[in-house]
């Protein structure tokens, strides 16, 4: 499994980049908004800017809902950077641009999908990525990671090259479990990949040991 980060904070990136474990970053029009950053120049020069931390995809993600506009703008983003991927809703405006820029071979994600149904239509449209959103859907009371679990059998069964990324996850649970389901890529906070590492053993363990170390060297 990949790991992205879901951020647009230019510091998180950079702290998960070093840590060396960091195969791209995800952003959506919300959490470029959370930086402050606006303007066509402004999220220009932000997407350089993560681009030069992390050498993996970078998605950048279309304003505009009509298809005119999403070819418009895809091409735009996709022109900043090789590592930018276009990013494009699960509308039938965005499966028709999804289907375009497969023709002129740059790549996408299409995002917001919550069904099967959207990520089969993604996927034979010719996206590079679907992002089915765990969280969001757990918040209704429905099974995100089952989601995750059926797209990739259908997948799986008829040979679609497009890769699962899991997106809104909310906590490190969920990598573990879209892990199980098989994504090829989960896009996490920050603090979810850092949950990762906790454990009471490793923690109490790596106690006694500097415990013991400073017992017999003073």
């Amino acid at each position: 499994m990949k790991f992205f980060i879901d951020t647009a904070n230019l510091e998180q990136i950079r702290e998960a980049h070093e840590m060396g474990v960091l195969d791209g970053v995800t952003t959506n029009p919300s959490l470029m908004a959370k930086e402050r950053i606006c303007g066509e120049e402004a999220c220009r020069r932000h997407y350089e800017a993560i681009c030069r931390i992390v050498d993996g995809d970078v998605s950048a993600e279309v304003i505009a809902t009509d298809f005119e506009g999403m070819i418009r703008e895809g091409e735009a983003l996709a022109a900043i950077h090789p590592n930018i991927v276009v990013k494009l809703p699960c509308t039938a405006e965005g499966i028709r641009a999804v289907k375009w820029f497969a023709t002129k071979g740059i790549r996408t994600n299409c995002t917001l999908v919550f069904s099967v149904g959207q990520a089969l239509l993604a996927a034979k449209a010719g996206a590079t990525y679907v992002s089915p959103f765990v969280g969001r859907l757990d918040d209704i009371s429905e099974d995100g990671v089952e989601l995750v679990a059926h797209i990739v059998r259908v997948y799986r069964t008829y040979g679609f090259a497009t890769q699962v990324l899991a997106a809104s996850i909310r906590h490190t649970r969920h990598i573990v479990q879209c892990l199980d389901a098989g994504a090829d890529v989960a896009t996490c906070p920050l603090s979810a990949i850092r949950g990762l590492l906790k454990h009471p053993l490793t923690e109490s363990g790596l106690k006694q040991f500097l415990a013991d170390h400073a017992k017999v060297n003073g």
